[in-house]
């Protein structure tokens, strides 16, 4: 499919250019198509549940229409199912099924306007589902069972359903299609002591003989079937409200307590989302849930969103920072984009994710300002650029698995890539059209095309060469920048070339530092290479192209160290005095350089502060008493537990005996930031304190801080907390960005790895296994593997007298990563 279009832009306020947009072809060659054949009206379910067995019992009355076309043949999704019924109004239906769809052979010929009632009964088994699951959603069996027989006393029994992309049908009958959309109502029968969530409103719970309990679930507006939820366990349900309507929080008995402190912004959140779209949160309720062994992050179950048990944080970890609470956001402003209107197919994944992935940014600078927005920006766009996505378009159709949609170019680049755009035709226009689209589109389905056309007639600019570019094409602008300087005539030329390989159009911030005062010029790149003069007075301080940092893409410029001084000082975006701190880091030896880190310890984000602290190097000859004193005073006074955290560990790397009261002290801190960094830096003064201190612990204190717990423990060559540091070997070797603490922590692995502690291999094993399937898409898997093997081999050569036992334990874990 080509785009072309005739773009007519202002330059330097008084130019007009022309400038044809290249076209760039669609492709198709493993394109994935759906014809829909039939529509879903409304699915009624009454289901139970066997546990030991880990299987559903199913009645299904499934309300369908043909689309079209008359037709006397149905088919139906439903994986690694028995089949004991099909019929209409009694009369049993004939049909064949190949264990992934029923194809039904229906009474008579149905016409458009007909309404089939049909009813199925059924067994789900998702133990017998073959399909596989992505890098974001790791399985993809639909329906599960966590401690079904509760053998295990580390962790409750639940029964839970993932949907997306195609995963509702290995629980019930039904086209398991995005751009179906059905009411729907599920009778829910349970052991009484269970809880249940299922989509819409509780209508009733009828409490049955022998302990049993039916509770009668309904919602009267139209959703996707992936979007179907049920999720049962003994949880604590606790109770907020938004103008009337139920906003409830799921968690286990433990964090009934913590609840509101994790969920509490939603009520705030639903205002602010609200608002922004131009139409009120439509759907009957809002609740969330907590379930164990979540097979993704979150998901968002239309008005039921369930989320893994990264959510639930200790007491002392919300002090420091609620690290789910973009989740959170993103998940309700899918009830916007992707629940409210969805995806017409996978293909079209973007509207769905790129609009949660950008809610993020959006409640960030609404709820903490700017520089925190920037920052979390900055982190999707580098998880964008580390991956195998530079290849990928915004909008594909010729994925070879759906669940490959799943990436950081639907979620990460697609919010950049609304954020350039919002920012292309201004505030007011893209919220209208936000609010158009949502409002065309409610209860149905789209395409980005869909989006483009609501942008286009709120704003009236024509955006087919924006949305072929990043929407219908892959990767992002590489500019070189140069400068020209003409002293005579005290003109500079800046000259941004991109690379011949893929040239983009864009708007571009152009800022010029120059006698105290700034001047910002927005220009438009349109060619390889694009040139733009500028008259100064006296020579620049700093031209700073792509200055609000809106363009996603690569701008080298080469600086001189003067340039990155006044870069610290001046430059209004975080990322600029990030990047300049970073760099004046290495040159502390200037005097000047070093007046510059201390002067960044009173940055305004707090982010910037801890880089200043973490970097600054007291040992150098500019080092003075002040500074210190300085920091001492950020102990004692920063309001931001990570700049205090960051200051106790400076004044621990000096082992000033003085200290240890002020550390002793600090480890008594509600903070685990601060408490943690206490220890740390008792450690090097008192180390049998430290570690007293850190064993007297409360147990949840710390799995919050198990990370720097467990290098403390493996340092002393705590055996005693060897199945305790094992929890945080891959962490510790792989995850993490510190060299000295990689190969501390492959010290540890290998300590481990030749012992005979059996509790220790489970724990290292199980992480391992976990962190394999989660981090599949960059080979961790096959990582695991390698080191597990060494383990076995560690074993077999050992006169360990557990070798045997730790063998199958190892060979236990290898078996759950290759299948």
């Amino acid at each position: 499919m080509k785009f072309k279009s005739l773009l007519r832009l202002l330059l330097l306020s008084t130019v007009v250019s022309f400038a044809q947009i290249p076209s760039k072809q669609l492709k198709y060659k493993n394109a994935q198509v759906y014809n829909k054949t039939f529509n879903l009206q409304h699915t009624k379910l009454d289901v139970g549940f066997n546990f030991s067995e880990e299987l559903l019992y199913g009645k299904a009355w499934l309300d369908v229409t043909p689309h079209f076309y008359a037709t006397d043949k149905l088919e139906l999704d439903a994986k690694g199912m028995l089949i004991n019924e099909i019929s209409i109004a009694g009369k049993k239906l004939e049909y064949h099924y190949d264990g992934m769809k029923i194809y039904i052979d229906l009474d008579k010929t149905y016409k458009k306007t007909d309404t089939l009632h049909l009813y199925i009964d059924y067994t789900a088994r998702p133990n017998r589902v073959k399909q596989e699951g992505s890098n974001a959603i790791t399985s993809a069996k639909g329906l599960y069972f966590i401690n079904p027989n509760g053998d295990s006393v580390d962790k409750p029994t639940q029964i839970w359903t993932q949907g997306e992309t195609e995963a509702s049908s290995c629980w019930f009958p039904t086209i398991d299609k995005p751009n179906q959309k059905t009411t729907q109502e599920i009778y829910i029968t349970v052991p009484d002591k269970y809880k249940t969530l299922s989509n819409g409103m509780l209508i009733s719970s009828d409490v049955k003989k022998e302990g049993f309990r039916t509770d009668y679930w309904k919602m009267d507006q139209k959703h996707a079937p992936y979007l179907f939820f049920m999720g049962v366990g003994e949880f604590a349900v606790v109770k907020d409200k938004w103008k009337g309507k139920e906003v409830n929080y799921y968690v286990e008995k433990e964090y009934e307590h913590l609840a509101k402190k994790i969920f509490g912004n939603t009520p705030r959140m639903l205002d602010y989302f609200s608002e922004i779209t131009g139409i009120d949160y439509v759907w009957d309720k809002y609740s969330q849930i907590v379930v164990r062994d979540f097979v993704s992050g979150a998901m968002e179950n239309t008005t039921a969103v369930v989320h893994g048990e990264g959510a639930y944080q200790s007491e002392g970890d919300l002090l420091d920072q609620n690290t789910w609470e973009n989740i959170i956001a993103h998940e309700l402003f899918h009830h916007w984009f992707g629940d409210l209107v969805t995806t017409e197919n996978w293909g079209n994944l973007t509207l769905n994710e790129s609009f949660a992935n950008y809610s993020e940014y959006l409640w960030v600078a609404h709820a903490y300002g700017k520089d925190r927005a920037d920052a979390h920006m900055q982190k999707e766009i580098e998880g964008y650029k580390k991956g195998d996505n530079l290849g990928k378009h915004l909008v594909r159709f010729d994925y070879v698995n759906k669940e490959d949609m799943f990436d950081a170019v639907s979620y990460n680049k697609g919010g950049v890539v609304l954020h350039m755009l919002r920012n292309y035709i201004g505030d007011a226009a893209f919220f209208q059209g936000i609010k158009k689209y949502l409002t065309d589109f409610q209860f149905k389905a789209a395409e980005a095309h869909n989006l483009r056309m609501a942008f286009e007639e709120v704003s009236g600019k024509d955006l087919n060469w924006f949305f072929d570019q990043w929407y219908y094409g892959s990767g992002h602008p590489d500019v070189s920048i140069s400068h020209d300087y003409n002293i005579l005539e005290k003109t500079v030329t800046i000259t941004l070339k991109q690379s011949e390989d893929a040239v983009f159009y864009f708007p571009v911030n152009i800022v010029i530092y120059e006698k105290g005062k700034k001047t910002s010029r927005d220009l438009f790149v349109d060619a390889s290479e694009k040139s733009f003069v500028y008259s100064y007075e006296k020579y620049p301080d700093w031209i700073h192209v792509n200055a609000d940092h809106v363009v996603l893409g690569e701008f080298r410029q080469h600086k001189a160290l003067k340039e990155y001084k006044f870069q610290l000082q001046n430059a209004p975006h975080y990322l600029d005095r990030m990047t300049a701190l970073k760099e004046l880091i290495k040159h502390q030896e200037d005097k000047d350089v070093f007046e510059l880190v201390v002067k960044a310890f009173d940055d305004s984000y707090y982010e910037v502060q801890v880089v200043a602290l973490e970097g600054i190097d007291l040992s150098n000859k500019h080092a003075k008493r002040d500074v210190i004193g300085k920091i001492e005073r950020l102990v004692k006074t920063a309001k931001n537990n990570f700049v205090k955290a960051a200051a106790i560990k400076v004044l621990g790397r000096l082992v000033y005996f003085d200290y240890q009261a002020g550390f002793e002290k600090a480890c008594e801190s509600e903070s685990n930031l601060v408490k943690t960094s206490a220890l740390e830096a008792l450690y090097y003064l008192d180390k049998p304190l430290a570690m007293k201190k850190a064993k007297s612990l409360p147990k949840s204190v710390k799995k919050a801080i198990a990370f720097p717990l467990s290098k403390m423990y493996f340092k002393n060559r705590d055996v005693e907390e060897m199945s305790f540091v094992a929890g945080s070997v891959i962490q510790g070797m792989h995850l993490n960005n510190d060299k000295e603490i990689n190969e501390l922590f492959a010290k540890a692995f290998q300590w481990i790895a030749a012992s005979n502690n059996v509790q220790a291999y489970r724990n290292l094993v199980a992480d391992m296994v976990v962190k394999g399937k989660q981090y599949k898409k960059y080979n961790f898997d096959k990582k695991m593997i390698s080191m597990l093997r060494e383990m076995v081999y560690k074993q077999e050569k050992s006169n360990n007298s557990n070798a045997k036992e730790l063998v199958a334990v190892v060979k236990s874990g290898l078996v759950q990563l290759v299948e």
